[in-house]
């Protein structure tokens, strides 16, 4: 056998030899194919290579993110609970393995959305719900035939808020809202849960509120969608804080003795307006800086010397233009009957007058926030004399001591309630 095989390999040795040139494209043939085997399997490893690494750099992105999302939606349940330095140690482990993680997340649907047996619906509305208060009453009694304003999030023993009649909650909301109209408060417990976000939006508490507000000029809605757009958008004086006018000027003094020199004095006061819900206005003229008066302010029964008490009034013009009539006065004290010693004391008795004095001002916006700034436009007193009833006028000039009034917000006038609204 190997004696043939040696026959063949010399016979084809001899043929090959005999014609040099299938000999030549033998091997031109064989330089070829080795050139295309070898440029295939280069580029086949190189694409193979290329495309599993960038298989396993997807995966570890995807991994890295849910991690992230993980630990980011960790955070923001701490926070949630009120641990602040936990939940920051939380955000700062997403935003190393994410940095953008927060925009990456659909906060349309929760996290246990897929553990949660079906629960959670497929059709919740992406971007932001224009009526969030139907989608919130809909999500109520899609979750139970017996819908309730909210359930607790723990087992308790006790009774808990949510098994109290609907009315007994909005009584409560009531007394969070109270007489001086804390809207500001209303709106933080409605941020509890959806169902105190159902509870305020009542239309009756926000009608309550426009009728406290502009009293038998509070008839119709139109042209405002609902009474909470209107309390929101219709031009009025606010009961949350006190209004503040600062005054300063330059007056000329005495001369000195010697007559070389003549003072100038440095004149600075303030004026207060206090406005309440029930129409009661406070009116104070002083000299102390707004650090110790304004707390006084707090009630109507102010105790001091220039404290000037009245009414007031809302009138809208044809103009789109809101403006504030007040009349106020000095309060009458009661004093006790005093017998006269002396027989000449009623001759020289002076005549019973009474000081009224009429203001005018316009609403208008300033600064941040709307309508806060109250600009004069009328100031005049009424001497009213009792024994023959004439009455005199005194109009005064609005220069540059009449500076216009700046809105400040007090959060101790709204820290407690008196009555409920």
């Amino acid at each position: 056998m190997a004696e043939e095989n040696t026959d063949i390999s010399s016979m084809i040795e001899d043929e090959d030899s005999d014609d040099p040139n299938i000999q030549t494209e033998l091997t031109a043939f064989r330089a070829q194919w080795m050139s295309e085997l070898k440029t295939s399997s280069g580029a086949g490893g190189w694409s193979g290579r290329q495309l599993r690494a960038q298989g396993l750099k997807r995966t570890q992105d995807i991994a890295r993110e849910e991690k992230a999302t993980e630990l980011f939606l960790r955070a923001v349940q701490e926070e949630q609970k009120g641990a602040v330095y936990v939940a920051i140690k939380f955000y700062r482990m997403a935003m190393q393995l994410v940095p953008d993680i927060e925009f990456r997340i659909n906060y349309s649907r929760p996290p246990d959305a897929d553990q949660a047996g079906g629960k959670y619906r497929e059709d919740s509305v992406d971007g932001e719900i224009e009526d969030l208060l139907s989608y919130f009453e809909q999500d109520l009694n899609l979750d139970c035939s017996l819908p309730k304003i909210c359930t607790p999030q723990l087992d308790f023993t006790q009774m808990h808020i949510s098994e109290l009649p609907r009315e007994i909650l909005m009584y409560i909301f009531r007394w969070v809202v109270s007489s001086e109209l804390d809207m500001r408060a209303l709106q933080q417990l409605s941020l509890v849960c959806r169902g105190f976000y159902i509870c305020a939006r009542d239309p009756e508490i926000w009608h309550s509120a426009c009728s406290r507000v502009w009293g038998r000029n509070c008839t119709k809605i139109a042209p405002f969608k609902s009474w909470r757009e209107m309390f929101l958008q219709r031009p009025r004086v606010r009961f949350d804080g006190v209004y503040i006018s600062k005054t300063s000027y330059i007056r000329q003094g005495e001369a000195s003795l010697d007559g070389f020199y003549r003072a100038w004095h440095h004149i600075e006061y303030y004026r207060y307006l206090r406005f309440f819900s029930d129409g009661h206005v406070v009116m104070v003229t002083s000299p102390d800086d707004p650090l110790s008066v304004v707390p006084r302010l707090r009630t109507k029964n102010v105790r001091m010397e220039s404290v000037l008490h009245g009414h007031y009034r809302l009138s809208q013009e044809t103009d789109n233009q809101t403006k504030v009539f007040a009349v106020v006065c000095k309060k009458k004290e009661e004093k006790a009957t005093e017998f006269q010693k002396n027989r000449f004391c009623r001759r020289n008795q002076s005549p019973e007058v009474e000081h009224n004095f009429h203001v005018g001002l316009h609403l208008s916006s300033g600064g941040r926030q709307s309508l806060s700034k109250l600009s004069w436009i009328h100031h005049s007193c009424h001497i009213t004399y009792k024994l023959s009833g004439e009455t005199i006028i005194t109009a005064f000039d609005l220069d540059s001591m009449y500076q216009p009034f700046i809105f400040a917000r007090v959060k101790s006038y709204t820290a407690f309630s008196i009555q409920p609204l």
